[in-house]
């Protein structure tokens, strides 16, 4: 098993640790109620450095990523990411990942932890001789610093050491990260180090995504927690990841959507544009489109605090109508929430919906997503 740079800190925090996409990786602290409202109230701060960071660069770079990407990368300049997805030819999603465009003709790709091999061998397959692609992962640190004193934290870690950050134009600015708009991100030395520091995050509040050298690991850790003292910054484990970005309705791959599931049928639609050009598996996706899914995913909220697993089953008039992929107990709504596959004519809002909690059946109402309304 492997393990990030910050593993002794999770230890010392008192971290449950458990095994998780090939890494010994912290599950909870305090505890997930605790942890997730602590994202929600003030500010936490996640290790995804297990996250695999990939680099395309060269003139034939953006047609590289266009070619097996859904989304338009074209669309992206400088200082810009773009969420986006990659499938086989038959429509199933390779994995959904991160396009950030850090110059002309030079990109970082981050994709989810269980897939860094796979997703490693499937693009060099694609790439062209000309394209320098790159695979970073195991000399990148990445922490997510999410809620809403995510900003104040984060402006006081920069002044704490630097006094100044660099735009991807290389112009020295204040350390005031308010300007930067979501889905954008800014790259430069700070106090000699170089990191990009990205207005993203899988949690639906204000937060940033910082990504840096292994090397400076302690120094970076040690200079988030003491910015973030005064607003109670708090390490944040899987365990409350998880309730957090369910809540919003975002996808986790292996659960929600993988290699059976296509983007049509995932809510993902609205990353795939079937305008633009080919890419792999574009006339599958346009005919699963033009004739419509036989399944979708749904949010559904459950009429009491039952929690629902991945794998039950949903039933409709005692008949099969689909299976829960993500569910848990939302701490913010204190009811069981899950999204699953269900066949089409039971998708509208306001359908109802039976879930077979260990044996029990508990009514669920089909819901539009996101679950909590930011």
């Amino acid at each position: 098993m492997k393990r990030t740079p910050f593993y002794e800190f999770h230890k010392n925090a008192g971290a449950k640790i458990v095994p998780f996409a090939g890494y010994e990786m912290p599950v909870l602290y305090s505890g997930i109620m605790e942890e997730h409202k602590a994202v929600r109230n003030a500010v936490g701060v996640f290790d995804v450095s297990h996250m695999g960071e990939f680099y395309a660069k060269g003139i034939h770079a953006l047609s590289f990523l266009q070619s097996i990407t859904v989304n338009d990368v074209s669309k992206l300049t400088p200082g810009k990411a773009q969420y986006s997805a990659m499938c086989f030819d038959d429509g199933g999603i390779v994995d959904d990942l991160l396009i950030y465009m850090l110059a002309e003709h030079s990109y970082m790709i981050v994709v989810n932890a269980s897939n860094i091999e796979k997703d490693w061998e499937w693009m060099k397959k694609h790439c062209p001789p000309d394209v320098t692609f790159e695979n970073k992962s195991d000399e990148t640190a990445l922490l997510a610093i999410q809620g809403p004193k995510s900003l104040a934290t984060m402006s006081r870690f920069l002044d704490s050491v630097s006094t100044g950050f660099l735009k991807p134009e290389q112009k020295l600015i204040s350390a005031n990260l308010s300007t930067i708009p979501y889905y954008n991100f800014v790259q430069g030395s700070v106090a000699g180090i170089e990191m990009i520091i990205s207005r993203t995050g899988y949690t639906g509040e204000l937060g940033f995504e910082i990504y840096f050298n292994v090397a400076h690991a302690e120094k970076i850790w040690n200079a988030i927690f003491d910015a973030g003292k005064e607003f109670g910054i708090t390490p944040i484990g899987l365990g409350a990841r998880d309730t957090l970005r369910l809540e919003m309705g975002y996808c986790l791959y292996g659960n929600d959507i993988d290699q059976t599931t296509n983007p049509i049928e995932a809510n993902l639609g609205w990353i795939t544009k079937l305008n633009n050009g080919e890419f792999v598996a574009k006339s599958i996706l346009e005919k699963i489109k033009s004739e419509g899914p036989k399944r979708k995913l749904v949010g559904m909220l459950l009429s009491d605090k039952a929690v629902p697993r991945h794998g039950y089953q949903l039933v409709v008039n005692g008949a099969n109508v689909g299976v829960v992929t993500s569910g848990t107990f939302s701490p913010s709504l204190e009811k069981g929430i899950a999204m699953g596959y269900v066949n089409v004519p039971h998708t509208e809002v306001g359908s109802k919906i039976a879930i077979d909690v260990r044996g029990k059946m508990i009514e669920a109402t089909v819901v539009a997503l996101p679950f909590l309304k930011k």
